[in-house]
């Protein structure tokens, strides 16, 4: 009889030493006693990724796409590597493999490439000979042979597209916290641990700014319907499960973006600027319009990318930050939130609404205040579900 095959995928902090190497090996060797076939996917050590981007800053600040690929990539190579020694120490052979190794393709886009197949063949040869196998995360190769990397973040997806190739009974995504919160618990005290949430509600949070799970790889997990747990490596609960589509609440959580950067230009010129974006790879997270002069809102990261095409255009900057309430009905709650900010001396510098979210923009110094305001408001108490009640 096949035995259960399992992904486990392992972030940069989990990986961030020896000694966490050493604890993360225990989890895998625990699969592995309990019967499992393991199929593990490991992100870069943490800091490690930054300190390969700051190396290529210092020679050019907008490094060429396919050459930091190849830096980036040797990130998650270490960690790899590491792992395997680790586990055959321990007794436990372990095979590790480069994403071009484990073939997985992805298309051409440099820096943040989609996966478009992985040839499960090699995995299942190594699984078949009862070894454990270590995919490094993050990366694949294009038709061409040339490494790619899948943006910040892509181990999940790495890890997810895998469950899916393999037929997977679960993807387990372990990472410094125990599960899912209803926002960021460094930020909000009164977070909630959710023992499950569905996959619409963690879409959006993940597109909004919540890092928990790379937003790709929830995409997929949802339309290949892949069981998909996010674990702590340092504690042994349940953590949190995606599946389903249903948000029992009317709002189920709250995402945080910082490091925005609000760029005005003449009103003119606004629609030329989100077609560039859009083939630069740049992400608009919103636009200003306005009567002379409009604005568009992207990371702070992808700044020098826009200013290297319309630096004469730009007429100002100005740092910002999301803030995103996500639920069937967060869309009403613009009024309310106006009102309950403005008590507190918080202004709204522009919002945008959709029928899963409502996304206020606010500045930097406010929105750790905001986020507990609004979160006290809508998500520990039942506070709006009553106002709505009453209204209906």
């Amino acid at each position: 009889m096949k035995k259960p095959l399992i992904v486990q995928k392992f972030g940069g902090t989990s990986v961030g030493s020896i000694d966490r190497i050493e604890a993360v090996a225990k989890h895998i060797i625990k699969a592995k006693n309990d019967g499992n076939q393991v199929v593990v996917v490991v992100s870069a050590m943490s800091g490690e990724t930054n300190r390969l981007m700051g190396l290529a800053h210092q020679i050019d600040n907008v490094p060429p796409a396919r050459e930091l690929d190849v830096l980036l990539s040797a990130g998650e190579q270490v960690s790899m590597a590491l792992l395997a020694m680790t586990l055959g120490k321990l007794g436990y052979p372990a095979r590790s493999l480069t994403g071009g190794q484990a073939n997985i393709v992805t298309n051409n886009q440099h820096n943040d490439a989609t996966i478009t197949h992985i040839d499960t063949s090699v995995i299942d040869d190594l699984l078949a000979q009862d070894l454990i196998v270590i995919v490094a995360g993050f990366q694949g190769v294009n038709e061409n042979g040339d490494i790619t990397t899948l943006g910040r973040g892509g181990s999940d997806t790495t890890a997810v597209t895998l469950a899916g190739a393999l037929s997977a009974d679960e993807c387990q995504i372990f990472t410094d916290v125990d599960g899912i919160y209803t926002c960021d618990p460094r930020v909000v005290a009164s977070a909630q641990k959710l023992a499950s949430i569905d996959f619409p509600t963690m879409e959006e949070m993940a597109r909004k700014g919540a890092k928990v799970l790379h937003l790709p790889s929830v995409q997929y997990a949802w339309n290949n319907n892949v069981p998909l747990r996010v674990l702590s490596t340092f504690d042994n609960g349940p953590g949190s499960l995606v599946k389903g589509e249903v948000c029992p609440r009317p709002v189920c959580g709250l995402a945080i973006q910082r490091a925005l950067i609000s760029v005005r230009f003449e009103q003119t010129y606004i629609s030329s600027v989100v077609q560039q974006c859009q083939m630069l790879g740049i992400q608009v997270w919103s636009t200003i319009p306005g009567d002379q002069f409009g604005s568009v809102i992207i990371s702070e990261a992808q700044y020098a990318k826009l200013n290297l095409l319309f630096k004469d255009k730009i007429i100002h900057i100005e740092s910002s930050t999301a803030l995103t309430l996500v639920g069937h009905q967060a869309k009403e709650l613009i009024s309310m939130s106006n009102e309950l900010l403005a008590r507190h001396m918080i202004k709204i510098a522009h919002f945008d609404v959709n029928d899963r979210s409502l996304m206020l923009f606010l500045s930097a110094e406010s929105i750790d205040k905001a986020a507990n305001l609004l979160h006290d408001s809508y998500i520990a108490t039942n506070q709006f579900l009553e106002i709505h009640q009453k209204r209906a």
